[in-house]
């Protein structure tokens, strides 16, 4: 995909750059990438980043006119830094938010109160969470257990995401603009499972399990309180068939259909 636009691409700071989102974007700007987080600079020779060590933000964003923001745990801290970024010359901010983000959010606030060109990224839960993240070790172990029930859900591809967040980092006309990005099929976890098990040849059992016992094994796998509970939360409004409405904002932005859970197994590290 084309980054070429009217904004400078000389150097856009990306944070997070080794997360599941960062390290796309990253991949996908190409040169125009300045990639940073706490490992960044040993992991592949980029800028380090320390959300904890205010000391390492402005020679980050120093000479860089974007930003791909995947914030910290505190809307303070990431106020302070959205200060320091466009007092440097930031012109443009990018944040990755969640679906169900209240319109009052103090993340988003920070963002949009920052005097810079933003646009919001809320997208559902990710697929890549199954092979990469929070489920991939039970899946491994042929066992998810989650407070879902049988609510369905639209995953998404991370790479749907990185390709939306670099056409906003890139392209004009994404100013102001709160994208809601879902993958093409809402599926229940069961249904999710029964297809990774096909490719794998492994089953995987699905466990609907109650709230406070899912809570207490995130913090028993060392989730601070207030990130077991949000998980959590996020789980059971998915049970509750609160989260299952489809949204267009990936093909409105990229001409073309999000990524199916057909496509994202075919790519992950189950094929």
């Amino acid at each position: 995909m084309s980054t070429s636009s009217a904004i400078n691409t000389s150097s856009i700071l990306v944070l997070g750059a080794t997360g599941k989102t960062g390290r796309r974007v990253t991949a996908l700007l190409g040169p125009a990438a300045r990639p940073a987080s706490r490992s960044a600079a040993s992991v592949f020779g980029g800028t380090r980043f320390d959300w904890s060590s205010p000391d390492t933000w402005e020679p980050a964003v120093a000479g860089t006119t974007a930003v791909y923001v995947v914030a910290p745990d505190s809307p303070l801290q990431l106020a302070e830094f959205v200060t320091v970024a466009v007092k440097a010359g930031v012109t443009r901010l990018v944040l990755l938010s969640m679906r169900g983000a209240p319109e009052d959010d103090p993340f988003e606030a920070a963002i949009k109160d920052s005097g810079a060109e933003w646009t919001i990224l809320r997208p559902t839960w990710f697929m890549q969470n199954f092979d990469e993240d929070l489920f991939a070790e039970a899946v491994r172990h042929g066992e998810l257990a989650v407070p879902a029930g049988q609510g369905i859900h639209p995953f998404i591809d991370v790479v749907d995401i990185a390709e939306v967040a670099v056409v906003a980092l890139t392209q004009p006309g994404h100013h102001g603009q709160t994208y809601d990005l879902s993958g093409p099929e809402a599926l229940s976890f069961a249904e999710m499972l029964a297809r990774i098990g096909a490719v794998t040849g492994k089953p995987v059992r699905y466990n609907d399990v109650e709230p406070d016992e899912y809570a207490a094994s995130l913090r028993g796998l060392g989730y601070p309180d207030e990130i077991a509970d949000l998980v959590t939360m996020l789980l059971v409004r998915v049970r509750a068939g609160e989260e299952a409405h489809l949204s267009d904002d990936v093909r409105r932005v990229l001409g073309r259909e999000p990524r199916t859970f057909a496509d994202y197994l075919g790519s992950s590290k189950f094929a």
